[in-house]
C-alpha cells in the first residue's frame, strides 16, 4: 500500500490509454426488443414527456411489455459507494448512509413483486460530527432546505408517480426528508428510517469519543487509548449515531408522526428486521395509493401535537425545534411557537433512559429492542397524551396501532431479548411515569429568556449534570464571562492552550455564530470536551449557535436575537458577571449580566447598561462563512428566523424583495456613465 502511495503518476499515465481493446468503440446498438404497449388514447392524449418516458424505461432495460407499469419513486440519502461484500469502493461521508442502498433495494423489490414499478434517486448528506469544529459546519443547517428543495423537485420531475417512499437517517437528510414528503401532500409517502449503527462491545460510543482530542490535551487519555477508542466507536458499518441525537430522535419523530411504519425508528441497521422494515413500508406505500390517501391525511395538527409530545418523553435533541416547526410549515399547518413547546414540556414527562442524557446510558439499539416509539406512546396513552385519532401510514389511526402493538408477538420476543442479551430490564430503558420519576428523569427543555435573551434559548435542562443542581431542582449559577467569537478559539481555550486557558466556574460566552455569522453552527466539540472532562460540568455555555442532539450540560443555545442582528448577548465583555437559573421542574429560566468591572447589580440595570454599549468590538461574521450560507441566512430570517423553523417562505420573501425594488432604480434601466 504504501509503494502504491508513493508511485508517481506521469503525463502519460493519464493522457494514454494502454489497453488497445479499449479503444473499439461502437456506434449503433440493436436497442430493445419487444413493443412499447401503447394504445391510441395514450397517443393521442399523453404529453409527450410521458411517452418518452416509457421509451427511458424500456431503454434502461425495463422489460418493454412492462414498462407502463404504475411508477413509485424511491428517494434516499445513499452516500458512498458499497462492493457486493460490503467492502467499500468508495467511502460515504458516515455510517448513516453508507448501508441506505440496500433498503432501496429491498423496497424495489418489493414493488417489483407487486407489480409496480420502482424509480430510485438519491440527495446524499453530510455528516455533522465530521465537519464538527470546520468550516463545513456551516453548511449543515443550510443543507436541509436546500435537500429538501432537490426532493421536491425530483419527485416533480417524475410526473406520472403515484407514491413516494423515503429513505434517510441522520442529522440533516432526514429532516429534508420529511420536509420533502410534507411538501408533496397531495402524494402518498412513507418514510423509512435508516436505523442505528451498533455500540463497540468494549469502548466509547460515537458521541464520547468525539472529546478524545480535549481528554488527551488535559492527560486524561494516553495517545494510544485515544486511538484504539476512535477506531472501535462505530462497531457496525451502518446506521446513524447511537445516542438520541438529532439523528435518532428525528427517526422517532418521523414515526409518531405517522410517517414511518410502527417500530420503525432506532432498527439497527443492516439486520433482517431492518430489512424486513422496507419491504412492508413499500407495501404500506402501495396500500396508500390504492385507497387514495395522502400525506396531506396524515400530516395534520394532531400528529404535529402527538411528535412534539413523543420528542419530550424521549427526552430528543433540541435541534427538532427548528425541524417540526419547518415540517408543519411545508405541510401548510400553523408552526409550533415557543409556548407550544414549553406548554406541551410541562405536561410530558420523560420516560426514555438512554445515551446522552441518562442516568442509564443506553445505546439507541436498547430503545429499539424495549418497544422503541409504540412502547413509549402506550405510556403517553395511558396519561391522556396523545391524539388516538391522527392517521398513520398504516392506513389506521394511532389508536389502533396502539392496540395491535400492546398485544404483539413482536413486542414480547424483543423485550425478551433484550434481557436475554444484554442484560437490561426493558422498563428501565422506557419507563412509566413513576419509575421516572423514582430515577430522577425531569421534563426535556427549559426556554431561557433575560437580559441577555429577550426573545428566548433553548436548553435540554434534564441533561444538566444533577450534581450542579440544587436539591430545589434548580440550576443556579454566577460567574465571570469568557467571551470568544471564533470556536477554534473557544476549544483551544477549553484545552488549555494559549495565556488564558477556561477553568471551572467561567461562563463560555460563544457569540457571532448563529445564522448570520456561521450559518448557526452546532457546537459539539465544545459541549462534548466539557461533557466529558472532570471540571466540565463547573463551566456554562451560552450561545447564538445550536447544539449537536448528544450535547449536555449547562449550555444555553439559540440565542435571540443573534449577536449580529443586535442581540445584546453581543455586547457581553470578558469578566462580565453573568447569573443563571434553570428551573428543571418548572422549566423556567433566564439569563442576565447582572455584574461589570467589580460592581454587581440587578438586571434592569444590567439591560441599560447593555443597551448603552457598542457590540463586542471582535464581532463579526467568521471570514470563511460561504455566499450560499449567507443567502440562506438572509432568506430564512425573513421567513420567521430560528424560532419558525429557518423556512423559506416564499410570500414573505417575495414581499421583502417587492418592497425593497420599489424604492430602488431597476438597474437595467439606468443609464451608464460611459
Amino acid at each position: 500500500m504504501a509503494s502504491a502511495r508513493n508511485q508517481s503518476i506521469s503525463f502519460a499515465d493519464i493522457v494514454e490509454t494502454t489497453d488497445a481493446a479499449t479503444l473499439e468503440v461502437q456506434s449503433k446498438a440493436e436497442g430493445p426488443a419487444g413493443a412499447l404497449p401503447l394504445t391510441d388514447e395514450m397517443l393521442r392524449h399523453w404529453p409527450s414527456g410521458d411517452l418518452f418516458g416509457l421509451s427511458q424505461n424500456a431503454g434502461m432495460g425495463w422489460s418493454a411489455s412492462e414498462v407502463d407499469r404504475d411508477p413509485f419513486l424511491i428517494l434516499s440519502t445513499q452516500g458512498g459507494l458499497r462492493a457486493p461484500d460490503g467492502t467499500p469502493i468508495a467511502l460515504g461521508y458516515h455510517t448513516g448512509h453508507w448501508e441506505i442502498g440496500l433498503l432501496v433495494q429491498e423496497a424495489a423489490e418489493e414493488l417489483t413483486l407487486l407489480g409496480k414499478a420502482p424509480f430510485a434517486g438519491m440527495v446524499s448528506d453530510p455528516c455533522d460530527g465530521r465537519t464538527q469544529g470546520t468550516p463545513g459546519m456551516m453548511d449543515s443547517l443550510p443543507y436541509r432546505n436546500d435537500a429538501a428543495i432537490v426532493f421536491r423537485r425530483l419527485i416533480r420531475s417524475l410526473p406520472r408517480r403515484k407514491g413516494v417512499l423515503g429513505i434517510a437517517t441522520c442529522d440533516k437528510g432526514l429532516p429534508a426528508m420529511l420536509l420533502a414528503l410534507a411538501g408533496t401532500g397531495h402524494l402518498p409517502g412513507v418514510l423509512v428510517p435508516g436505523g442505528v449503527t451498533l455500540p463497540p462491545r468494549e469502548g466509547e460510543d460515537a458521541g464520547k469519543v468525539q472529546s478524545i482530542g480535549a481528554r488527551y490535551s488535559h492527560g486524561e487519555l494516553t495517545l494510544m487509548e485515544a486511538a484504539e477508542l476512535g477506531c472501535r466507536a462505530c462497531a457496525s458499518p451502518g446506521g446513524g449515531c447511537q445516542f438520541l441525537g438529532t439523528a435518532a430522535t428525528a427517526q422517532v419523530v418521523a414515526e409518531a408522526l405517522g410517517l414511518a411504519l410502527p417500530h420503525s425508528a432506532l432498527s439497527p441497521s443492516g439486520q433482517p428486521i431492518w430489512r424486513d422494515m422496507a419491504r412492508r413500508s413499500a407495501k404500506a406505500l402501495v396500500a396508500l395509493a390504492a385507497r387514495g390517501t395522502t400525506t396531506r391525511d396524515i400530516l395534520t395538527e394532531a400528529s404535529i401535537r402527538n411528535a412534539m409530545t413523543v420528542h419530550a418523553a424521549f427526552g430528543g435533541s433540541t435541534n427538532l425545534l427548528l425541524h417540526i416547526p419547518a415540517i408543519a410549515f411545508a405541510a401548510g399547518l400553523p408552526r409550533p411557537t415557543v409556548e407550544d413547546w414549553h406548554a406541551i414540556n410541562v405536561k410530558v414527562p420523560r420516560l426514555v433512559s438512554v445515551l446522552p442524557n441518562g442516568p442509564h446510558y443506553h445505546p439507541t439499539v436498547r430503545a429499539f429492542l424495549a418497544g422503541g416509539v409504540p412502547e413509549v406512546m402506550l405510556h403517553l396513552r395511558a396519561l391522556g397524551l396523545l391524539d388516538e385519532t391522527a392517521m398513520t401510514v398504516t392506513g389506521e389511526p394511532l389508536g389502533r396501532v396502539l392496540d395491535w402493538w400492546q398485544a404483539s408477538e413482536r413486542r414480547t420476543r424483543l423485550r425478551e431479548q433484550l434481557v436475554a442479551m444484554d442484560g437490561v430490564d426493558p422498563e428501565d430503558v422506557i419507563m412509566d411515569r413513576a419509575r421516572a420519576h423514582q430515577y430522577g428523569l425531569t421534563s426535556t427543555v427549559t426556554f431561557p429568556r433575560g437580559n441577555l435573551a429577550p426573545e428566548g434559548s433553548v436548553i435540554k435542562s434534564t441533561a444538566i449534570d444533577p450534581t450542579v443542581v440544587d436539591p430545589d431542582g434548580v440550576y443556579r449559577k454566577t460567574g465571570p464571562a469568557r467571551v470568544f467569537t471564533r470556536e477554534h478559539d473557544a476549544i483551544a481555550a477549553i484545552k488549555g492552550q494559549g495565556a488564558h486557558p477556561l477553568k471551572a466556574g467561567d461562563v463560555l460566552v460563544l457569540i457571532g455564530r448563529g445564522p448570520m455569522g456561521a450559518g448557526m453552527e452546532e457546537i459539539y466539540q465544545i459541549t462534548s470536551a466539557l461533557k466529558h472532562l472532570s471540571f466540565g460540568k463547573e463551566i456554562a455555555v451560552l450561545t447564538d449557535a445550536r447544539f449537536s442532539g448528544v450535547s449536555t450540560g449547562a449550555c444555553i443555545g439559540h440565542i435571540g436575537p443573534e449577536a449580529l442582528a443586535g442581540g445584546p448577548i453581543g455586547r457581553v465583555r470578558d469578566g462580565d458577571l453573568i447569573r443563571i437559573v434553570v428551573d428543571r421542574i418548572r422549566l423556567e429560566g433566564t439569563v442576565d449580566l447582572v455584574g461589570a468591572d467589580g460592581v454587581e447589580f440587578d438586571c434592569l440595570e444590567g439591560s441599560r447598561i447593555l443597551a448603552e454599549r457598542s457590540p463586542h468590538p471582535n464581532l463579526s461574521p467568521d471570514p470563511d462563512l460561504p455566499d450560499d450560507t449567507r443567502l440562506w441566512a438572509a432568506l430564512q430570517a425573513v421567513g420567521g428566523g430560528t424560532w419558525g423553523g429557518c423556512v423559506y417562505d416564499p410570500d414573505a420573501i417575495i414581499a421583502a424583495l417587492q418592497a425593497g425594488s420599489s424604492n430602488r432604480p431597476n438597474p437595467a434601466l439606468v443609464e451608464k456613465t460611459p
